[in-house]
Formats: C-alpha cells, sequence, structure tokens
C-alpha cells in the first residue's frame, strides 16, 4: 500500500498496539508514528488538528480517521481497504 499512514501515538498504548496490527494486516507496512509521551507541543498539535486528546489519532491519507475503534468500524463497514488503496470511500446514510 502506497498510501500515508500517520497515527500520533505513545510507546505504551495498547489501542496504539492494536491500530498498528490491524493495520499491518491490511497490508500497511510503513506507519508515520508521532509520539506525544512527555511532549506538550505534539499533544497540542494533535489535539488542534483532531479535536481529541487520545490516542490513537489516525489519518490515512490527508483524512483523519479517528482512534482505535473508529478504525475497526471503517474495516467493518468495509471501507478501510478502499481507502488504504486511495479509493474514496464515503459511509451512506440508511
Amino acid at each position: 500500500m502506497h498510501t500515508q499512514i500517520r497515527m500520533y501515538s505513545t510507546h505504551i498504548c495498547p489501542y496504539c498496539m492494536r491500530a498498528e496490527n490491524l493495520l499491518k494486516q491490511r497490508g500497511v507496512d510503513t506507519i508515520e508514528k508521532i509520539f506525544v509521551d512527555n511532549n506538550p507541543e505534539r499533544i497540542q498539535e494533535m489535539t488542534r488538528i483532531t479535536g481529541r486528546r487520545t490516542v490513537p489519532q489516525i489519518f490515512i491519507g490527508e483524512r483523519h480517521v479517528g482512534g482505535y475503534d473508529d478504525l475497526v468500524e471503517l474495516d467493518i463497514e468495509g471501507g478501510l481497504i478502499p481507502l488504504l488503496q486511495g479509493l474514496p470511500y464515503s459511509v451512506e446514510a440508511n
């Protein structure tokens, strides 16, 4: 997969590790990790960009996917692989 993956993370976050494992299962080989442990500037950056203070915060390309639960939901809905392949994906309202 060639789509850039960026993840705000900490070194000990179990949900960050789960998110990384799921992405690797879906064919991702490189994840740019931005560690926010003891780094107030990175925490502020993450909060400003996402509106959230929890990790992980995952970006696929320029799209903010959200956290681990959001990533799993996207995968269950069938949207993760197309997004990783650079294809457009939107959730249809039922």
